[in-house]
């Protein structure tokens, strides 16, 4: 079939894209799925700096790639032996699925194209392996649904499986967008004592307010002092999401004697971290890394979905903006800027 998707041609294109247009919306030819695969109608897919790092080169992929991999759609055919799933009306760096195969290419049976993250999911149909598909409550709005994909899973899961905050103790959150700020929801969730938020851009503190935050810092220099005084010598645990080793070494000084600083940002793979060595023996410290907020999805999807439907985890506060397909380039541009927490294509 022919769909329109946004294809990113070559990496490395300079801001602002409403300018340079580094993501050219196509008309290419999408493959049937086949077996363990799922065509979906895309309805929603959130723009995430996963996908800013590949348009920017900081996070080198093949190219050219179909970009984008956090949305929500309707299962609209299944290829064979796949269970679990209905159509219903309403392999990372190699840039394939999960099989190995890639479905996309270039009108009239021209060169490949690229999946990103196994999904593609800036199009207005995609084909993904059942593996990478978790059925939600048809009842959550698409928009909303969507940014579960990335978002809720890296912040909420950081706090509720990397870091296993418990009631009672205190948690930082370095960088407030999409992903920060659904670390803040997970540590109210979690019964935090303390959540203290850190970031440049005074709306994301005070939205970090509205959301549970006990304390919003302005970044830079000061802050790890400020943290440090609002949780009486350091949190007890520290989230980093803004993708910098500089950030992630002023996240780890936030951190207390016994603590645990977990980082879930991409930074540049040339960034070098330097802490002191003997904090990790001589404080009992812990620093460790988690990706996708060391989620297993088809666990993690449905519980937080639920803590969202009972009204405990409102991700709807982090929907900001929702744009047209041909918007995404101007959508770039916002979210580099830190204009934007989480903005939602809408199909």
């Amino acid at each position: 079939m022919r769909v329109r998707a946004a294809v990113l041609r070559e990496m490395g294109h300079p801001a602002p894209y409403a300018q340079s247009r580094p993501l050219e919306i196509a008309e290419l030819e999408l493959g049937d799925p086949g077996p363990d695969e799922l065509l979906v109608r895309v309805r929603a897919a959130g723009l995430c700096h996963s996908d800013l790092s590949v348009i920017d080169g900081s996070r080198p992929r093949v190219m050219p790639m179909a970009l984008g991999h956090e949305a929500a759609g309707e299962v609209v055919a299944l290829g064979a032996g796949v269970e679990g799933f209905a159509p219903r009306a309403a392999a990372n760096a190699a840039g394939t699925l999960l099989g190995g195969e890639r479905r996309w290419r270039e009108p009239g049976g021209g060169a490949e194209i690229n999946h990103h993250l196994g999904v593609s999911a800036f199009a207005e149909h995609v084909v993904v392996n059942a593996g990478s598909a978790v059925r939600m409550d048809p009842a959550i709005p698409f928009e909303v649904a969507a940014l579960f994909g990335c978002a809720v899973l890296t912040g909420v899961g950081a706090v509720l499986n990397a870091a296993r905050v418990e009631l009672g103790q205190t948690v930082a959150v370095f960088g407030l967008g999409g992903v920060g700020l659904a670390a803040v929801l997970g540590a109210v969730v979690a019964g935090a004592r303390e959540v203290v938020a850190v970031d440049v851009v005074p709306a994301k503190l005070e939205l970090a307010r509205e959301l549970g935050a006990t304390a919003a810092v302005p970044g830079g220099p000061g802050a790890v002092e400020t943290v440090r005084e609002a949780t009486a010598g350091g949190a007890d645990h520290v989230i980093e999401t803004a993708g910098s080793a500089a950030v992630l070494a002023q996240a780890y000084a936030a951190t207390r004697r016994g603590g645990t600083t977990v980082t879930v940002g991409l930074p540049h793979p040339e960034q070098q971290l330097s802490i002191p060595a003997v904090s990790l023996v001589a404080e009992e410290r812990t620093l460790r890394g988690s990706y996708l907020g060391s989620c297993v999805p088809a666990r993690d999807v449905p519980r937080f979905a639920e803590l969202y439907t009972a009204g405990r985890l409102p991700v709807d506060r982090l929907l900001t903006h929702r744009l047209a397909l041909d918007e995404l380039n101007e959508g770039f541009d916002r979210l580099a800027a830190g204009e934007a927490v989480r903005q939602v294509v809408v199909l």
